[in-house]
């Protein structure tokens, strides 16, 4: 046997190891989406100028139907990914909703 191959089969082990024991995925499933999960800024407009609440959040979410919710913070780093189930709710530095964009 080669030596790269007697390291593999040494480490096999060990990786074997690192899997976790139980599922990754939470019981419930995760969050329900109503509908295709794709986002529509349009109707959430209104949250424009709004505090950035728990309830307010929540109801925007609801009434995009995206599936997803970001929110981004002044000088936050964040994805350039695409993906038409994500609302990007941007916040001010008094966690004031400033824009709101999906993708």
């Amino acid at each position: 046997m080669s030596r790269p191959m007697k390291c593999a089969v040494a480490l096999l082990p060990l990786l074997a190891a690192c899997a976790p024991t139980a599922s990754l995925q939470s019981a419930s499933g995760g969050p329900a989406v109503q509908g295709d999960g794709r986002c529509q800024a349009e109707p959430v407009a209104w949250a424009v100028g709004q505090v950035a609440t728990e309830a307010t959040m929540a109801r925007v979410r609801q009434e995009s139907g995206a599936g997803q919710l970001r929110p981004i913070a002044p000088g936050q780093a964040t994805t350039r990914d695409l993906r038409p189930d994500r609302l990007n709710v941007f916040v001010d530095a008094s966690n004031a909703i400033v824009r709101i964009t999906c993708g």
